[in-house]
């Protein structure tokens, strides 16, 4: 079992596959993340877009990842910024859907460290070899894309959510 973290402004306890925005870097999924500080901040900033009195949420959660894998789940991993990264992350932001082909995709995010490379690359301002040059200096941040349902159903498990506390009240 891993512990996996959701931020946002409301509490998931039944996550919903596509029930979130198409054209991002995984795809139309729910994320996640191993690392609860980039859930933590990841919820301020959806909170703070939201409104004034909204609160951020980290919702927690278990993945049953060796029964996943027995149950044939199907992985795409990246384990850094990379051309295959780069060009699955250009595919999934001009539409095209993987959820056929994988049910979770794991890497790097393209946050704002990263995306003005990766959009550079889709313009072809920059080539392959210039955004990979910048890509190796950056600092690899993660993210889960569970894409199809079944395995949110079968092998993700709400434990809890809770409001991280803000710089702003300590």
């Amino acid at each position: 079992m891993i512990t996996l973290y959701h931020g946002s402004y409301i509490e998931v306890q039944q996550p919903l596959a596509k029930a979130g925005r198409r054209n991002l870097d995984f795809g139309q999924g729910f994320y996640l993340t191993k690392i609860k500080e980039q859930a933590e901040a990841w919820a301020a900033i959806i909170a703070s877009r939201k409104g004034r009195n909204v609160k951020p949420v980290v919702s927690v959660f278990q993945f049953d990842e060796e029964h996943a894998k027995k149950g044939g789940t199907r992985f795409r991993i990246f384990p850094a910024y990379d051309l295959d990264w780069l060009n699955y992350v250009v595919d999934c932001r001009q539409g095209k859907d993987y959820s056929s082909e994988y049910d979770i995709v794991e890497g790097g995010v393209a946050n704002d460290n990263v995306i003005d490379t990766v959009e550079d690359y889709e313009k072809g301002i920059i080539t392959a070899e210039q955004a990979l040059g910048q890509l190796q200096y950056k600092k690899v941040n993660h993210q889960i894309c569970i894409l199809n349902q079944s395995i949110i159903d079968g092998y993700l498990e709400f434990i809890e959510s809770y409001s991280p506390k803000l710089e702003d009240e300590e």
